[in-house]
């Protein structure tokens, strides 16, 4: 297909759909094209090009953000993310003491106000598919390039539901809510089974992908746009939904080879692009801090200009502007860093930082190399576990200077900011307690988190110029505090994620070619990542698991639980594999949804623990030869801190035990002689506090509000059908 320019309309789009990260142009032509001459406004390629572009300004992915109707899990600590291993704090989802139903669940399917709902982004949608298609002015070539980009957005809201709900009304056309057309009836739509659901997403991807450019004209104005590989990419995420253990409990191999297909062409057509690839592959840096430049240059800087970015959100760092919507910002990166750098700050639970590899590619509960030291465990990690988390004795600097608002606070310039914060205790007695924290140093006070979350920030070390604008007081216009006014894009789905999609497809089918290829994506993964000395050792991979599908299915799953870490993808993941039980309980539900593929536990398959009857910890890390007491505010300490690491300069390989790098040795000394780990209850002191995720919430059901709306409507089964009196409900997301 031939590209079309987009002559003067790139002003409205910039404004309309978010794009670009920093330029002023957001504050011109800036309207609203939710209301409009529908009579006129697709005769003209631009008009019809502003409603494109209002579909991208609804249907964005939103970083840093609540789940909600319109935004996915992104990584923040949500009711998703809290029910994984990422997280502590026990969500609705896997707190024994909640119980949820019909009265509270959370709605993502109907809201009170339609139009602000995923039926009236449908809508949307659909109007402007009818509109386009019926125009008489625009050419073939016009209508396909706008079309392309409806399609997908009409699939991806389609998409978020079925993950969710399982089969749902398909409305694919702009219902008339004049009651007098038919009655109304005809307004009253029933769900659709789930394969007719799958089947129609990935009909309207397909189109997308056959209509939309692999790489847009202008690429530095378009860039963003949704291209014929990201259609194609979110069609694979689509089949391997539905290949996996959550809707294939029979382990049917043509799925996955659906799956694989569908995956496969993706990659063959973002490869074939030329723009998209593993971002710095081959260039790693320092403990992965190319990898870690990725998410904020993401147009692809180094040599091979390749791009991460498949489906992404761009944001701006504009200044404010009372009253209006022109700046769109990210707010990630104040919710990571600290609190005493004036940010919000997130701490993992202890799992997952005693998950990540060793720096052999190992797991640290795995024969390799290494010895895992769980007081000092930066010593011989997975590069990107220095990019993953920050850890007391880092630097983590910013560009911006809180030290007015109170040294005692904030007492680091950004240039100069060092992560320290270890505690101490009042008494002995507290040290080993689980339930007790202590007192923070460097004005964290109760905020005693050992580990920090630094996944995606705009480090100073590694972006030379953020794409944030500290600010240390509020503005009198409302501009924001902190790191709030931030310009960084959110990947929702970037290629490396394709990559491991096509993986485990292809591991899924059986067979052993499409096996060893899966296993060839893992290396690849990690080559971008590790050093070349240990290439020939597979990065740390065990070559058997090309042969053994349940073993290589593990690997993949927990090579996704590492290169995706706090990107918003492991609770789909958890849910796809029914891994907070294994798929036990399912049959009490319906008897046909027991799981009789995958050896009848997904769990014992895959050789993992099960997430339900475990209690998850946050790192501590405190003073153990000294206390004191708070109120004289001192620290124990602190006339003992050696000198702050630079992640991008210093080597954190030990030799039994033993640095090689001296500021690392000096850290190291500093951790053995004065400090202490304890692993705290992340998820409450109770006893009873053990993660419960009940065998109905793999499918959500209907909140009362939708089957009130639509007494068609079957509820799910496992939840109430208030339509029926109360009875069980009787849609059965498997059935096809």
């Amino acid at each position: 297909m031939k590209n079309i320019k987009l002559f003067g309309s790139v002003a409205l789009m910039c404004a309309a759909a978010c794009f670009s990260g920093c330029s002023d142009q957001f504050l011109q032509d800036k309207k609203s094209y939710g209301s409009f001459g529908a009579v006129t406004i697709y005769e003209d390629y631009d008009g019809a090009l502003t409603r494109i572009d209002y579909l991208y300004n609804l249907l964005l992915p939103v970083s840093a953000s609540g789940i909600n109707y319109d935004t996915p899990s992104t990584g923040v600590k949500d009711i998703y993310s809290q029910s994984t291993e990422e997280y502590g704090g026990l969500s609705d989802y896997v707190d024994p003491a909640k119980i949820i139903d019909y009265t509270n669940v959370q709605d993502l399917i109907f809201r009170e106000t339609k139009k602000n709902s995923p039926y009236g982004r449908i809508r949307d949608c659909n109007d402007v598919i009818e509109g386009i298609t019926n125009s008489q002015s625009l050419t073939q070539e016009q209508k396909e390039e706008l079309l392309g980009q409806a399609y997908f957005f009409r699939a991806w809201c389609y998409y978020r539901l079925v993950k969710v709900y399982g089969g749902v009304p398909i409305i694919d056309h702009v219902q008339n809510s004049i009651i007098g057309d038919g009655g109304g009836e005809d307004l009253v739509v029933p769900r659709s089974s789930t394969k007719d659901c799958i089947k129609f997403i990935c009909d309207d991807l397909t189109t997308a992908a056959q209509y939309l450019p692999a790489v847009w004209d202008f690429p530095g104005e378009n860039f963003g746009r949704v291209t014929s590989g990201t259609a194609l990419a979110l069609k694979g995420r689509v089949l391997l939904l539905w290949a996996s253990p959550l809707f294939n409990r029979a382990d049917d191999t043509q799925r996955w080879s659906d799956a694989y297909d569908a995956n496969k062409a993706a990659l063959d057509e973002l490869d074939g692009s030329g723009k998209f690839g593993l971002a710095y592959e081959g260039n790693p840096g320092k403990n992965a801090t190319n990898w870690a430049k990725m998410f904020v240059n993401y147009t692809g800087s180094d040599e091979s200009g390749k791009s991460e970015a498949v489906f992404v959100t761009l944001y701006n760092k504009i200044t404010w502007v009372d009253g209006s919507d022109l700046h769109k910002y990210n707010n990630w990166e104040h919710t990571v860093r600290p609190k005493n750098a004036m940010g919000t700050g997130q701490n993992p639970t202890s799992e997952i930082v005693d998950l990540f590899p060793m720096a052999d590619g190992k797991k640290p509960s795995e024969l390799g190399k290494y010895t895992y030291d769980k007081t000092c465990f930066y010593l011989n990690r997975d590069p990107r576990f220095y990019r993953t988390f920050a850890f007391p004795g880092i630097y983590w600097k910013f560009n911006g200077d809180p030290t007015s608002q109170g040294i005692e606070k904030y007492p680091y310039n950004g240039e100069n900011y060092e992560l320290w914060n270890y505690c101490w205790y009042k008494e002995e007695s507290e040290q080993d307690d689980p339930s007790k924290s202590g007192f923070a140093t460097d004005g964290f006070e109760s905020s005693n988190g050992g580990v920090y979350i630094n996944k995606r920030s705009d480090d100073l070390d590694v972006n030379s110029s953020p794409l944030y604008k500290f600010n240390v007081t509020a503005a009198s216009n409302g501009a924001p505090t902190g790191f709030k006014q931030s310009g960084a894009p959110y990947m929702e789905i970037r290629y490396a994620e394709v990559l491991l999609n096509m993986a485990e497809a292809a591991c899924g089918t059986g067979d052993a070619a499409k096996m060893n290829e899966a296993y060839d994506a893992l290396k690849r993964i990690r080559s971008r990542v590790y050093t070349t000395e240990i290439a020939g050792e597979d990065y740390g991979l065990d070559p058997s698991i090309k042969s053994d599908r349940a073993q290589l299915f593990s690997a993949i799953l927990y090579e996704r639980q590492i290169e995706l870490a706090y990107e918003g993808k492991r609770f789909d993941d958890m849910r796809r594999w029914l891994l907070w039980d294994g798929g036990q309980g399912q049959e009490s539900l319906n008897a046909s949804w027991k799981v009789t593929g995958f050896g009848g536990n997904t769990c014992q398959y895959l050789g993992v623990e099960p997430l339900n009857g475990t209690r998850r910890h946050s790192i501590e890390l405190y003073v153990k030869d000294a206390t004191a007491d708070k109120s004289n505010g001192n620290d124990p300490i602190d006339e003992h801190r050696p000198e702050a690491l630079n992640l991008t300069s210093v080597n954190f390989e030990a030799n039994d035990g033993e640095p090689t790098d001296s500021k690392v040795k000096s850290l190291t000394s500093f951790y053995r002689q004065y400090l202490s780990r304890k692993d705290r209850y992340a998820d409450g002191n109770s006893v009873d506090n053990i993660i419960t995720f009940k065998p109905q919430y793999y499918f959500i059901g209907f909140k009362q509000n939708m089957m009130q709306n639509n007494t068609k409507i079957e509820q799910t089964i496992g939840w109430t059908d208030i339509n029926k009196g109360g009875a069980n409900g009787t849609f059965d997301p498997l059935a096809e």
